[in-house]
């Protein structure tokens, strides 16, 4: 593997690309752990996906903005580096398969050229912060959470409180209590609100989907504005500290607060406001406050051949925008798949005749913004050539489905398979439901609900089921989910589990017996809760009878061969292995990091960066005694009771009092110095003592 110059101008971001590339090339020689490895890959957005030998490439892309530059920078990657699809996920990312490992450092500094980048798209961090689509546009907002989006997302990214977190963590802002950006379900979920003209958001915490859903609980019915960044700074700041970090599945956020109540947490939180950030910025409200510039062009002469398809799509796919005469055109992009050559004529097309910029949904759709009323026909003419223009844009027969077995570790069962079913018999047999609001069906290949099963209407998971010797695909279904707006939302009942080939069938009586018996205006999740689960269950019972299946039941959608339950190790939590060795390395890196901070007089950076390397020396002494260290604040207690208690170490205060100086400290310059030179004094301590006992042995 050879070196290569990445021409980047920002020098942070060149040092973390050019760091990937070092670490690669020490991996393939055989000089990196390969868990510690994996675990800084994925905070760059490496992903390894199904088949061997490739990885999957996830793009960061705040609240899904993507200019016409941008879009055109990611297809021309695409092409370069994978074969020309480019996925949207569910939190309006852009996911690259089939990438070489090799090349992806090449990759990353392609797309930062145009101001796009991978980092902490996967991984225990910050995940991509959502919003609602519609932020800027919406008619019902208070006012755009775009900027405060934004905002998050730059203050976090790269901050040392949230790098190598137990878990990943999702923060979304919603633009109105339609609550579009799902709050409920989020670490920290924000939906925007005006008290006395000034703005602010409520509050949600804790939320969470997976095998275990959670609703997320109200923290606060209204946090003014310039209190965000220190509220989600000091949830971090405790996350990092008191999370669990061996047992991967107890992991997240929601567990934690489950296990400590949210009083006790926000207690934690408070501790923190003496060593947070002084420098959190400003958000750069009047860049998104209007509508960009609009380019004076002609408005194309088209010729529209079906009129009816035409108002058809514009009742469902077209949106009034808040800023007057301006529309937004969304785009249903079937499981989320796009490729390049349409991509580049949509980033033409939007620049040249709107405001040259789309957002990616959370139902992994496209949304175009600022087209004026005149140039509505022409859009949908050059659409309709693209094969953009299906209607049903948000609307019933607008599936998500995560990736599932076509690409995932993870995955158990086909999520696109049956999507792609499903969506047919919609189309075919119930133009009736196509264009409904009141039913979403949503698809995850697995428990991990990256396809958000357990909050839709109707929800299919992927599974299996035995049947003798020999295992079939199949599916459970989900039913009464949905999203109530302001914070409020609903999961799913799980009704039944049925042979994957038999998931259309199970549609089909959903759909029969909800227009057959529901009362006039009666919405799905009404109607669900009217009859019961036992009533949705004896329905569907005679398709989980799997004593009468037939060969074609044991073939999974999409798929020739027979059906082989096949999960490997799944990413999306970072799984590591620590080593001492390893650690006591990583310590000496978190010192340099701190160094780099305070040359860029960061000083909160550099004090955090001083705590983790205080922390992880701490850690390797333990794991050289096998003591398990599931959290932060595990590890300080510990280290306390074997080796500062037992004078094994000498320190002059408490370990706990050493290690968490920074909580009683203004983050100043004098301070950092100090908590440096700490940490630094700290490492050769435990080296030493380290030293000694391997040549003790």
């Amino acid at each position: 593997m050879q070196s290569f110059r990445t021409e980047i101008e920002n020098p942070v971001v060149e040092k973390d690309i050019l760091d990937l590339e070092k670490k690669i090339r020490l991996f393939r020689e055989g000089k990196a752990d390969e868990e510690k490895f994996r675990s800084l890959r994925l905070a760059r957005g490496v992903y390894g996906q199904r088949q061997a030998g490739v990885q999957m490439v996830r793009i960061k892309l705040p609240f899904g903005k993507v200019t016409s530059e941008q879009l055109h920078r990611i297809a021309d990657v695409s092409d370069e580096y994978s074969k020309g699809r480019l996925h949207i996920t569910t939190r309006q990312d852009i996911q690259i398969h089939h990438v070489s490992l090799d090349r992806t450092p090449e990759l990353w500094a392609q797309l930062e050229k145009d101001d796009i980048t991978l980092r902490e798209a996967c991984g225990n961090t910050v995940r991509n912060v959502t919003a609602s689509p519609t932020a800027g546009i919406d008619k019902n907002e208070p006012f755009d959470v775009s900027p405060y989006a934004h905002g998050t997302f730059q203050f976090f990214l790269r901050n040392p409180i949230c790098q190598e977190m137990g878990r990943k963590f999702k923060i979304s802002f919603s633009s109105s209590d339609d609550d579009t950006a799902l709050s409920y379900i989020h670490d920290l979920g924000f939906i925007a609100k005006l008290k006395d003209g000034k703005r602010g958001f409520k509050v949600m915490l804790g939320g969470g989907l997976g095998s275990q859903p959670r609703h997320a609980d109200e923290l606060y019915d209204f946090l003014p504005a310039e209190e965000l960044l220190p509220l989600i700074e000091g949830v971090l700041r405790v996350f990092d500290r008191h999370g669990e970090r061996a047992k991967r599945l107890k992991a997240r956020m929601k567990f934690l607060i489950k296990d400590i109540g949210k009083d006790a947490f926000m207690e934690l939180v408070s501790e923190q406001s003496t060593a947070l950030s002084k420098n959190h910025p400003e958000f750069e409200v009047e860049k998104f406050e209007v509508a960009p510039p609009l380019q004076e062009v002609e408005v194309p002469s088209v010729e529209i051949e079906d009129q009816k398809d035409f108002e058809t799509w514009k009742s469902t796919n077209v949106i009034p925008q808040k800023q007057e005469g301006l529309f937004a055109i969304g785009i249903r992009v079937p499981l989320g798949d796009f490729y390049t050559g349409g991509a580049r004529k949509l980033a033409d097309l939007v620049k040249e005749y709107a405001g040259n910029e789309i957002r990616l949904s959370l139902r992994q759709d496209i949304l175009i913004r600022h087209v004026r009323e005149e140039f509505l026909a022409f859009f949908y003419s050059e659409l309709k050539k693209l094969g953009y223009a299906e209607t049903g844009y948000n609307k019933t027969v607008d599936i998500t489905a995560c990736p599932g077995t076509d690409t995932c570790n993870l995955g158990i069962a086909s999520s696109t398979g049956i999507a792609d079913v499903l969506e047919d018999v919609l189309k075919e047999e119930y133009p009736q439901f196509i264009n409904g609001k009141d039913i979403t069906i949503k698809i995850s290949g697995c428990m991990n609900a990256c396809g958000q099963h357990n909050m839709a209407e109707i929800g299919f998971q992927g599974m299996s089921v035995k049947v003798g010797k020999t295992v079939a695909p199949a599916l459970q279904v989900l039913l009464g989910g949905g999203t109530l707006g302001n914070g409020k939302g609903r999961f799913a009942d799980k009704v039944i589990k049925v042979p994957s080939k038999r998931g259309p069938q199970a549609l089909r009586l959903l759909l029969n017996d909800f227009e057959a018996k529901a009362n006039s205006e009666e919405k799905f999740a009404e109607y669900y809760d009217r009859q019961g689960k036992t009533y949705f269950y004896d329905l569907l019972k005679d398709l989980a009878d799997t004593s009468n299946l037939t060969e074609n039941e044991f073939v999974d959608w999409g798929h020739e061969k027979p059906y082989i339950k096949a999960v490997g190790v799944g990413e999306c939590a970072g799984v590591v292995i620590d080593l001492i060795a390893t650690l006591l390395f990583e310590s000496e890196e978190k010192i340099d990091n701190a160094k780099s901070a305070q040359e860029r007089k960061a000083w909160a950076d550099s004090i955090y960066h001083s705590y983790t390397s205080i922390v992880n020396s701490a850690k390797a002494l333990l794991l050289a005694e096998d003591l398990k260290t599931n959290t932060q604040a595990g590890i300080i207690a510990q280290f306390d009771e074997l080796f500062v208690d037992t004078g094994k170490i000498e320190l002059s205060t408490s370990f706990k009092e050493f290690a968490y100086q920074m909580n009683e400290q203004e983050p100043t310059e004098a301070f950092a110095n100090k908590y440096l030179e700490d940490a630094q004094l700290f490492l050769k301590r435990v080296d030493a003592f380290r030293t000694k006992e391997v040549q003790n042995v």
